[in-house]
């Protein structure tokens, strides 16, 4: 006997694949409103790249800082630091130096402590042209003399210090207070800077020189600088530290109690020999 089907004249419906069912009511499911995956997580090179990064941008505020002080500012392990600073090191973007102890110290060697080098320096700021900016000085230097030289850097941050003075206009007469408003002022014309306040007055640091190549060659344009803190603080300030000698950061102190002022009144006192 033949079977309903074939009487009816149809051909039997073939039987659905095992399984392709539930994938057809999955896919029906995925409409275009329903949520996406989530984007991939940053794979370790990269991850490892913005931390990298971090600690560049943290020794570029601080100047100088251990394993330690960076592991906790960031979060990070001892361990995990160390990684990073290795790799910095291998990389050529950090140098490693015994920290600078005043006064008594204790037992023990000091801790080492990071700073970048020039190569990651040039890359966190504008060093272009610096190679022709020091033919010029050298060429200025040869036929006019030293006299020359602190006159072409004396004309090079008068346009600095009247930005600032504009920025600093209602910061009033008290030298700490105009220190803290320079900071700023200097900040926005791209050196990072911040001041503080410490026991024999206060302090401006620089965490970023922008012509810190030249200036290694040609004090005088740190001079210039110095001179122009000076007078937009209003009081005899001293220069302890620069980073075109080699220090990680360009540190002034300004006393608490403004003197008379004659001229330019600027000390510069070295404190890493």
């Amino acid at each position: 006997m033949k079977n309903a089907a074939a009487l009816s004249g149809h051909p039997p419906a073939a039987a659905p694949a095992v399984g392709v069912g539930a994938r057809s009511r999955r896919a029906v499911r995925r409409g275009p409103d329903a949520p996406h995956r989530s984007a991939p997580a940053p794979t370790p090179a990269a991850a490892d790249l913005s931390t990298r990064d971090r600690v560049t941008r943290l020794l570029l505020e601080q100047g100088a800082a251990t394993a330690g002080q960076l592991g906790s500012a960031l979060g990070l392990s001892p361990a995990a630091i160390r990684r990073h600073l290795d790799a910095m090191l291998a990389d050529g973007d950090v140098v490693a130096r015994e920290q600078t102890v005043r006064g008594s110290r204790g037992r023990g060697r000091p801790a080492k402590v990071f700073l970048l080098t020039d190569a990651a320096r040039g890359r966190c700021g504008t060093h272009h042209y610096d190679n022709m900016a020091t033919a010029a000085l050298r060429w200025i230097a040869r036929n006019g003399g030293p006299d020359a030289v602190e006159a072409f850097a004396a004309d090079q941050v008068a346009a600095l210090e009247a930005r600032c003075r504009a920025a600093m206009e209602d910061a009033g007469d008290d030298p700490l207070a105009r220190s803290e408003a320079l900071a700023g002022a200097l900040t926005a014309e791209g050196y990072a800077a911040n001041a503080s306040t410490i026991a024999s007055g206060g302090q401006l640091c620089q965490h970023h020189c922008p012509v810190a190549h030249v200036a290694a060659e040609f004090p005088q344009l740190c001079e210039a600088e110095t001179a122009v803190i000076s007078r937009l603080v209003g009081t005899h300030v001293q220069r302890l530290a620069t980073i075109a000698h080699g220090d990680g950061v360009c540190t002034t102190h300004i006393p608490t109690q403004p003197r008379a002022q004659s001229g330019n009144t600027v000390t510069t006192v070295r404190t890493d020999r």
